[in-house]
C-alpha cells in the first residue's frame, strides 16, 4: 500500500448547505444585475449577501410544491438537530455523539451540524427561521467548540482535511449566515482561527513544502475568499481568487490548466486526485463546484475572475465530467471510496455536478452555456428514479426549475460514443439506450483507495470491474449495492476467492497500485473499441491472466487468456452480478430454458450456449461453456464497509436479491480462458439469434493475441500482448489495433496500452493505394502489404489513427 499525503474529503455528506453546494438561486438576468452592481456597492456587503443566497436561496416561492418540500427536508433535519444540541451550563460537547468535542472528527462535524441548524435559521419557512432562541445557541455553540477545539493556538492533530478545510469551510459559512448576529470580537477570533489554519489556498499548512491541487485547493480558495470579505480584506479576496489561476507558483498548479502527471484535468478528459486515483465524481465535482461558485461569487466585483485559461473548466463540463454521468448519475468507476459512504450514492455525486454546470453556465459564454442547460435538462428529465428536484436543497432548485420551465431548451439525448481515459485507466461505452463502465489499474493508476475506516472491502474495484447502465435500472449501483454485493464476485473481474481482511482500517488514506503495465486501449471513430488489462493480483496470490474486451454498437465481448494460479484455490470470471433490489424475481432463462425464481437456487450447466436475464439483457458463450448461475439474499450493513470518523454507515441490516453468473476455472488453472459476449438491453430472441449466427468470430484468444472479427461492420479488433498475427493483421510488438475496412476506405487506430515501446509496426492483409489523412505519429507505406509505423512513445497510452484507401 502507498501512502498519500492527501484525503478526501467529506464533501458528500449529507447536509443543507454542504461544502460543495455553492449553488445561488439567482436567475440568469438577476446574476447579470448583480453582477453589474456589485462595484457601485459596497462590495463586501454585496458579495457576502450573495453568499448567503448561495446557502438559503432568494425570492423563493415557499408556495410551490417543490421548494415547500426542499424546505420541509432541511426542516426535518434542522429539528432533530436542534432537539438534541446540548445547551446546558456545563456542558462539554454540542451533541452526545460527538464528544470529546477536542477529537478533530467530533469538531469537524460539529461545525457541519451547525451550519444546517445557520441555514435553517436564515431560510425563511422553516420552524426556526429568525427565532432568537436559536441564532443565540448557535452564537453559543461557536463560541464552545473555539475555546475547547479548535482556535489559532490548537495544534493539528489526527487528519488534517478536519483542520484546514472541512471545520473552517463550515466555520465561514455560519459566519456569512449570521454575521448579523454576531458579536465583532467573537467573528475576529474565528477569522484569526482560519488564517492559522488556511493562510492561504496554495500550500497545505501542515506541510508548508506541499503545494494544494485539485479540488483542495478549491476548496481552499472558497474558505479564504469568504474570510476575506467578512474581514473586509481586500487582499485576502484576491489572494484567494489568485489561487484559482496559482499565481504564485506561475500558474505550475493551477486549476485552469490541463496537466500531464499528477492531479487535475487531462486534455483526454480524466481526472486525477491523489496523484493516481480517478476521481471526476468527487474531487473533480468538488473543483468543478468550488471553481464554478468562486466565478459567480466575485462576478462584477474588483476581484472578478479574469483568468483566460477559464476556458479549460468550461471544456470540461462535456470532455470530464458529461461522458461519465448517465442521466444524472455519476459513475461508480470514478467515485473512488466514496462509493463506500452512506450517505453520498451515485445520484448524489450526480446532483452535485448538475448544480454546479448550471451555476457555470451563469456566466459562460453562450455556446457552452446553451449545450450545457440541454445536457443537463436531459439528465433530469430522464431521471425518474431518483429526481433532482426531489432531493435538491432549496438553493439548488430554483435553477434546476427554472431550466425545466424553459420550452427554448430542448432536452439533450444522451452522448454516445467509445472514450478510453488514457490518463486515468476507465473505458465508457455509451450506446443510445445504454452505458457500459470499464474500471482498470496499472502502475500508474489505484486499484483502489481506502483508509481512515473507508473502502474497506474495495480490493477488486480496479481488477476489470463493469458497470452496466440502462433504460431499465438507474438504481442498480445507487440501491445498496455496495454493503450486500459480495465484493469477491463484482461484474467482470477475475478472481482468486482467498478471504481477505478489511482494507483502510488505520488512520491516514492509502491506496494500491498493481504491479501491471497494459490498462487501456484503442477507439476508433468514437464508436468501436478495444482495451485490455494484465491482471496481477495483490501479494498473496499468484493469479495472473490476460484480459481484452471488444465493444460494438449493440454488444461488448470479453475475452480472457493465461488464467494461471498456484496456490490451491478456485479461480473464477465474474460475468454478471445484478442487484435485483429488495424484492426483485428477474426472469432467467439458459438456452431458452426458465430457471427457478426462488432464493437461493443454485445451478452449475456443464454446458451453456446463451442466457439472459428479464430488464437486463442476454449473454452468449460462444462454443459453449459450464456456467454457473446463483440467486441469492444478501445482507449487510454501511458500517461493514465504512467505519469513517465522519462517514462510517449505520449499523441497520440492509437485503437485496442478487443474480450472478461466473466461471469456474477450477483449482489452480494452468492457461486457461473464457470468452462472453453481454448484449444490453436484447430481448431473449435476439440473444438466442446472436448464438446461432455468430456474427462475431473469435479469431485469437491466447497469450499472445486477443482478436474478433465483425463481418458486418467491416471490423477487426485486437489486442497484441506481443509480437504476432491475427485476422491477417500483424503486429510487431504489443499493441491495441482496430482496422475497419469499407468500401470507401479503410480506418485504423492503434495504441499501446502498456506505453513500453518506442513504436510499433502494423501489418494489414490488403493493399492501400494512398493516406487520406494520418495523425503526425503515423507513417504509411502503402502497397500490396501496407505498413503502419506508429510512434507510441511519449503518447500516454492515447490511440493514434489514419484513414487510407
Amino acid at each position: 500500500m502507498n501512502p498519500t499525503h492527501t484525503h478526501l474529503g467529506r464533501r458528500a455528506l449529507l447536509t443543507a448547505g454542504a461544502a460543495a453546494a455553492l449553488v445561488p438561486v439567482v436567475s440568469g438576468a438577476g446574476a447579470a444585475h448583480a453582477a453589474g452592481t456589485a462595484a457601485a456597492a459596497d462590495p463586501y456587503d454585496t458579495l457576502t449577501g450573495r453568499a448567503t443566497e448561495f446557502l438559503t436561496g432568494s425570492q423563493v416561492d415557499v408556495a410551490d410544491a417543490d421548494f415547500a418540500a426542499a424546505i420541509a427536508r432541511l426542516d426535518t433535519l434542522a429539528k432533530d438537530l436542534w432537539t438534541r444540541l446540548d445547551r446546558s451550563a456545563d456542558r462539554t460537547a454540542l451533541w452526545a455523539d460527538l464528544s470529546p468535542v477536542t477529537a478533530p472528527g467530533n469538531f469537524g462535524q460539529s461545525y457541519t451540524r451547525l451550519r444546517t441548524l445557520a441555514t435553517a435559521w436564515a431560510t425563511p419557512g422553516t420552524s426556526l427561521a429568525g427565532s432568537a432562541d436559536v441564532s443565540a445557541a448557535l452564537v453559543a455553540a461557536l463560541r464552545l467548540l473555539h475555546d475547547r477545539a479548535y482556535n489559532a493556538t490548537a495544534r493539528e492533530t489526527g487528519n488534517w482535511w478536519f483542520w484546514e478545510i472541512g471545520s473552517p469551510r463550515a466555520l465561514m459559512d455560519c459566519c456569512v449566515l449570521l454575521r448579523s448576529v454576531l458579536p465583532a470580537a467573537d467573528l475576529a477570533l474565528y477569522l484569526g482561527t482560519v488564517d492559522r489554519f488556511v493562510p492561504n489556498p496554495d500550500r497545505r499548512t501542515n506541510s508548508p513544502s506541499l503545494s494544494e491541487t485539485g479540488a483542495n485547493r478549491a476548496d481552499k480558495c472558497v474558505i479564504v475568499a469568504l474570510r476575506g470579505l467578512l474581514g473586509r480584506d481586500s487582499a485576502k479576496v484576491a489572494l484567494a481568487r489568485d489561487g484559482l489561476s496559482d499565481t504564485r507558483d506561475f500558474g505550475r498548479n493551477s486549476l485552469f490548466t490541463y496537466v500531464t502527471s499528477g492531479d487535475g484535468f487531462y486534455e483526454d478528459g480524466s481526472f486525477v486526485q491523489h496523484g493516481a486515483v480517478a476521481y471526476t465524481g468527487t474531487y473533480g465535482g468538488v473543483l468543478l463546484s468550488g471553481a464554478a461558485g468562486m466565478i459567480a461569487l466575485l462576478a462584477g466585483s474588483p476581484w472578478a475572475v479574469t483568468d483566460p485559461k477559464v476556458s479549460v473548466m468550461y471544456e470540461a463540463v462535456h470532455r470530464t465530467f458529461t461522458p461519465v454521468m448517465f442521466d444524472g448519475l455519476m459513475m461508480d468507476a470514478l467515485r473512488g471510496r466514496a462509493i463506500s459512504r452512506e450517505r453520498a450514492a451515485d445520484h448524489n455525486d450526480g446532483a452535485a455536478i448538475v448544480s454546479a454546470v448550471l451555476l457555470l453556465a451563469e456566466g459562460a459564454p453562450a455556446a457552452y452555456a446553451n449545450s450545457w442547460r440541454a445536457t443537463v435538462k436531459g439528465w433530469l428529465g430522464r431521471n425518474r428514479t431518483t429526481p433532482y428536484t426531489a432531493t435538491a436543497g432549496v438553493a439548488q432548485l430554483a435553477r434546476a426549475k427554472a431550466l425545466l420551465a424553459d420550452d427554448g431548451v430542448r432536452p439533450a439525448d444522451r452522448a454516445t460514443g467509445h472514450l478510453v481515459f488514457a490518463d486515468m485507466d476507465r473505458v465508457v461505452h455509451r450506446r443510445p439506450r445504454w452505458a457500459y463502465a470499464l474500471s482498470l489499474s496499472s502502475r500508474r493508476i489505484a486499484g483502489y483507495e481506502a483508509g481512515n475506516g473507508e473502502n474497506l472491502h474495495g480490493w477488486y474495484t480496479g481488477d476489470g470491474m463493469t458497470y452496466l447502465y440502462g433504460d431499465d435500472d438507474l438504481g442498480q449501483f445507487g440501491d445498496a449495492f455496495w454493503p450486500t454485493v459480495d465484493p469477491y464476485r463484482l461484474p467482470g473481474i477475475t478472481v482468486d476467492t482467498r478471504p481477505r481482511t478489511d482494507a483502510g482500517t488505520g488512520a491516514g488514506t492509502s491506496l494500491y497500485r498493481p504491479t501491471n503495465l497494459v490498462a487501456g486501449g484503442a477507439a476508433l471513430q468514437d464508436r468501436f473499441g478495444v482495451s485490455a488489462m494484465e491482471l496481477i493480483s495483490a501479494p498473496g496470490s499468484s493469479l495472473r491472466a490476460r484480459k481484452a474486451w471488444v465493444f460494438l454498437d449493440n454488444a461488448v465481448i470479453a475475452l480472457g487468456s493465461e488464467i494461471t494460479a498456484s496456490d490451491g484455490r478456485t479461480v473464477e470470471t465474474v460475468v454478471e452480478n445484478r442487484n435485483l433490489h429488495a424484492d426483485g424475481v428477474n426472469g432467467l432463462l439458459v438456452d431458452g430454458v426458465e430457471q427457478s425464481r426462488a432464493q437461493d437456487w443454485h445451478r452449475r450447466f456443464d454446458r451453456a450456449d446463451w442466457a439472459h436475464l428479464d430488464g437486463v439483457g442476454g449473454y452468449v458463450f460462444p462454443g459453449g461453456t459450464a456456467l454457473n448461475a446463483l440467486r441469492e439474499e444478501r445482507t449487510g450493513t454501511w458500517r461493514d464497509i465504512n467505519t469513517g470518523a465522519d462517514t462510517g454507515g449505520s449499523t441497520t441490516p440492509v437485503t437485496r436479491r442478487y443474480l450472478t453468473l461466473w466461471l469456474d476455472h477450477g483449482t489452480s488453472p494452468a492457461g486457461a480462458g473464457y470468452a462472453y459476449v453481454l448484449l444490453p438491453g436484447a430481448s431473449p430472441a435476439a440473444t438466442a439469434a446472436w448464438s446461432a449466427s455468430r456474427p462475431v468470430r473469435i479469431a485469437a484468444n491466447s497469450a499472445a493475441v486477443q482478436a474478433v472479427e465483425v463481418r458486418r461492420d467491416g471490423l477487426t479488433a485486437a489486442h497484441f500482448w506481443e509480437a504476432g498475427s491475427a485476422a491477417g493483421i500483424t503486429s510487431d510488438g504489443p499493441a491495441s489495433v482496430l482496422v475497419r475496412r469499407r468500401d470507401d476506405g479503410i480506418s485504423v487506430a492503434v495504441a499501446d496500452p502498456g506505453r513500453s515501446a518506442a513504436r510499433v509496426t502494423i501489418g494489414l492483409p490488403f493493399p492501400v493505394t494512398f493516406v487520406v489523412r494520418a495523425d503526425d505519429t503515423v507513417t504509411v507505406v502503402p502497397g500490396r502489404s501496407p505498413r503502419l509505423t506508429v510512434a507510441v512513445g511519449g503518447s500516454r497510452g492515447h490511440t493514434h489513427h489514419a484513414e487510407l484507401v
